[in-house]
């Protein structure tokens, strides 16, 4: 029981951790961006990639490790099935943006041009992630469920 209340806890602080970061990554990244702001943004970017790790542990723990609802009760939800769907796209969208933050962090230039498919890809990570969470009120209230 008090393993199934910390996995939830570190759950959801995860989710709040991934928001919070990509916010935060798209409120700082301009156009135009010193490498020093760039090595900020990645370490928000190592923050939310901890985060995402996190998430992914205690969820497949919740999931397989039949703590909470029987693991039948997730595997046959399409509802479930499409959540880990978006995480695992968010995820995806956020590869191309850590690696252009690590490749620029230590750069010895003025100024490094971000292209604007960073931002664009930031903003779809944070949509994703603000649609997640319905559905998994939805899945809490037995929606979704084939079994």
């Amino acid at each position: 029981m008090i393993l199934e209340i910390l996995l939830r806890y570190i759950h959801f602080i995860s989710i709040f951790t991934i928001v919070s970061t990509l916010a935060a990554e798209h409120l700082l990244l301009k156009k135009e961006m010193k490498p020093s702001e760039i090595a900020r943004l990645s370490v928000i970017d190592m923050i939310y990639g901890i985060a995402a790790l996190s998430l992914l542990a205690a969820g497949l723990t919740l999931w397989l490790g039949g703590h909470g609802k029987p693991t039948e009760y997730y595997s046959q939800n399409w509802i479930f099935l499409l959540k880990i769907s978006l995480y695992i796209m968010v995820g995806l969208l956020s590869i191309y943006p850590t690696v252009f933050f690590i490749k620029n962090r230590k750069k010895e230039v003025a100024s490094i041009i971000v292209p604007s498919l960073i931002v664009w890809l930031i903003r779809m990570e944070l949509l994703l992630m603000f649609i997640i969470p319905l559905l998994a009120g939805l899945m809490a209230k037995g929606y979704g469920y084939l079994g």
